[in-house]
């Protein structure tokens, strides 16, 4: 961090109870009073009243022409602000960095100390401090950024905020051939942890941890910002918004903490975050992870965010819930209303998408089918899971995202076995959703000897493999009586045939006639349904032959 020196004399301020004095010959004949501190001070000695221009007209204003007194408890800074303009006027070595320079600056502005008022005054050495130092620097320009926020509007308007904002955005959007550059800017890759990383690859990403020790605003300024350039890839974007959660949208709290930090954590503070992160998501899909917007949405049910915000969320969870592996709906408690929601968004965008590819459309919701059974497998373990909202999330799922039933029939039963007070209404609501022709065999002969089944659905599974059984069966026996008709057949055509044959040595001339009755025959046939085609274009190819 940069630092500017100015003055030479020694410090020669001192406090006596609530007044702070300079040490001098000549008696005080100023008093500054600023909240519950007095500064006595001079106005002939030393040339405080020569570079404030605040000062000379308050006292020139004054009637009273010995000790004046003047109040300035609005004098942004406070004390300690003044002081340094203070110590300026009197030649007290002072030294400025990043850290005092808002209050500073701020303070001159206040007190008039420009060049207006005497060459050389302490606003043009400040400006120059800022120009060639803090704003030509990555640290200095975030850390006078963020003691902006305790003066934010007198910063704002002396266009502080703005230029360490500028500045900060033009070093992340640097060129990457700057690297050893970006390195010296960031202090969260030069901290002594990352040592070992000096010599390698600076990360796309070396900016995103810094960013985020800023206030929400000043965030989300530089991420406008940066936004605004369409210069980054909305990966890196949602990367910073993702590391500016992990920092202050913390789920825990510690009674123990400081009164700031409790702050810092309030519900209220975290909303507005939450909504801010949110309202900064790139449109671009999969710029965030979708582990993270399910972070997001579940901390909506413990914080008041907007209505609009919550919408928002689900909507980009359901864009991108066909990325989602079964940990990432598995969060710190089951939250089945919230992956409800979610399933529901998902089913009402992917109904509304025009299908360019219908094979891809069925892929996709099929994999969401074998998703949401898995999450349902998982959740059957938890004795806390009512049955309404487990049975309501199986139904959620159109029966085309199924193809098979066998997964819903696995968690059913898990959660059969795990809540074995269940009510016979209970166990019809929850097996309702299932359908025993898209189970596999060995399900069904699991099935039809599982007593936690309500009796109603091993009737309809017995049902239907009786009724596959009699089909079956007809098939079998169809296909023996078609055998022995063909058979039949096949007999009389060769009957036919030979018959033919023998007139055809008699009298070549009736060899037509021949012909078209093996053709009449097979048309019978057909005509019959009796045949199969491939039997019958069988038949067909070997009359013709003869």
């Amino acid at each position: 961090m940069k630092f500017m020196k100015l003055g030479t004399r020694p410090d020669t301020f001192y406090t006596e109870e609530a007044t702070r004095t300079v040490i001098s010959e000549v008696p005080s004949d100023l008093t500054i009073r600023i909240n519950n501190i007095s500064y006595l001070l001079h106005t002939l000695q030393y040339p405080l009243l020569p570079k404030c221009g605040l000062l000379q007209r308050l006292f020139s204003e004054s009637d009273d022409s010995g000790n004046v007194t003047v109040d300035l408890h609005d004098i942004p800074g406070g004390e300690e602000a003044f002081e340094l303009c203070a110590k300026f006027c009197y030649g007290i070595t002072i030294n400025l960095s990043a850290h005092n320079f808002v209050s500073a600056f701020c303070a001159a502005k206040f007190l008039r100390m420009s060049e207006a008022v005497e060459n050389g005054n302490f606003l043009m050495k400040l400006e120059a401090f800022f120009s060639s130092c803090i704003l030509e620097g990555w640290k200095d320009s975030i850390v006078t950024l963020q003691n902006t926020e305790r003066l934010y509007e007198w910063s704002d308007n002396v266009g502080i905020v703005r230029r360490c904002i500028e500045s900060i955005v033009d070093k992340i959007l640097a060129s990457p051939s700057k690297g050893s550059s970006q390195v010296a800017w960031s202090y969260t890759y030069t901290r002594p942890g990352y040592e070992k990383k000096r010599h390698q690859t600076v990360p796309k990403d070396w900016w995103t941890e810094d960013i985020s020790f800023l206030d929400v605003d000043m965030f989300r300024f530089i991420i406008t910002a940066i936004k605004s350039t369409n210069m980054l890839q909305p990966q890196l974007i949602g990367e910073a918004l993702h590391v500016y959660a992990c920092r202050w949208l913390q789920t825990e709290s510690n009674p123990n903490e400081s009164s700031t930090c409790q702050v810092q954590n309030s519900p209220q503070r975290k909303q507005r975050i939450l909504e801010t992160i949110v309202g900064l998501i790139p449109a671009d899909k999969g710029s965030v992870s979708i582990k993270f917007l399910l972070r997001l949405l579940s901390m909506t049910n413990h914080l008041a965010v907007s209505p609009v915000t919550k919408a928002e969320l689900l909507r980009l969870s359901g864009l991108q819930l066909e990325e989602a592996v079964l940990d990432d709906l598995l969060l710190q408690a089951f939250e089945i209303d919230m992956v409800n929601a979610v399933l529901e968004s998902f089913l009402r965008q992917w109904k509304r998408k025009a299908p360019a590819d219908e094979g891809q459309s069925l892929r996709s919701v099929c994999k969401i089918g074998k998703l949401i059974d898995s999450y349902l497998q998982m959740i059957s373990k938890d004795a806390n899971i009512p049955v309404q909202k487990f049975a309501s999330l199986a139904e959620t799922l159109p029966g085309i995202a199924r193809p098979q039933h066998d997964d819903l029939y696995k968690a059913i039963n898990i959660y059969l076995k795990e809540h074995s007070d269940l009510s016979k209404t209970d166990k019809k609501r929850l097996c309702r959703v299932l359908d025993c022709q898209k189970l596999s065999p060995e399900v069904r002969a699991h099935a039809v000897r599982n007593e936690r089944l309500p009796l109603r659905t091993v009737v309809q599974i017995l049902f239907f493999e009786q009724e596959k059984g009699k089909h079956i069966s007809a098939e079998q026996l169809e296909g023996r009586q078609q055998t022995s008709v063909i058979r039949d057949e096949m007999s009389k055509l060769k009957l036919s045939a030979d018959d033919g044959s023998s007139k055809t040595k008699g009298n070549r001339n009736s060899a037509p006639g021949a012909t078209s009755g093996v053709h009449e025959n097979l048309r019978k046939l057909d005509d019959k349904r009796q045949l199969r085609p491939e039997t019958s274009l069988k038949l067909r190819e070997n009359s013709s032959k003869s």
